[in-house]
């Protein structure tokens, strides 16, 4: 199974394309998608939706894992995120992917064992996991990273208590 976990922002969004074939993890691309200040909203948005595709036809992801966006005390923050997301989960449904959300406590839960994690903890383990020299760079892709991880492990999970219940 091929996952492409995207860690949604307005200036910066960070992808990685996280493969599983035979109990083995590989990243496959990992980088971030960055927009420009002082460029109109909607041309922002169009960029991010544009590059997601790029990413998308290159890799060919089976399925697509979000980070849920959670509000926070900057309003305006909170609303370009949303908007960004918005913007990501329909490219991802146009090219015909199934997408999942996962708040962060899931995802540090799934990666590192503990929803209370360091972001530090985090990335660490997203090295490890994904056998590379260190932190994948910037933060934002180990988070997509981590993401891409969380549903691996997750799916993983479903398909047994499927299995075993039938």
């Amino acid at each position: 199974m091929r996952v492409l976990g995207i860690d949604p922002g307005f200036a910066t969004t960070g992808y990685g394309v996280v493969d599983r074939s035979g109990g083995r993890l590989q990243a496959l691309a990992l980088g971030a998608i960055r927009t420009s200040p002082g460029v109109p909203h909607a041309d922002r948005l169009l960029e991010l939706a544009r590059s997601l595709t790029s990413v998308i036809e290159a890799h060919r992801p089976d399925v697509v894992a979000l980070e849920r966006v959670f509000f926070n005390a900057n309003v305006r923050t909170a609303m370009a995120v949303g908007q960004a997301s918005g913007a990501l989960m329909v490219t991802a449904a146009e090219k015909g992917l199934a997408v999942h959300e996962y708040t962060p406590t899931e995802v540090k839960q799934s990666v590192v064992g503990v929803g209370d994690a360091s972001k530090h903890q985090v990335q660490s383990m997203v090295a490890s996991l994904l056998r590379l020299t260190s932190p994948p760079q910037p933060p934002d892709a180990a988070d997509a990273c981590a993401l891409a991880i969380c549903h691996l492990n997750r799916s993983g999970l479903a398909r047994a208590i499927k299995a075993a219940s039938r």
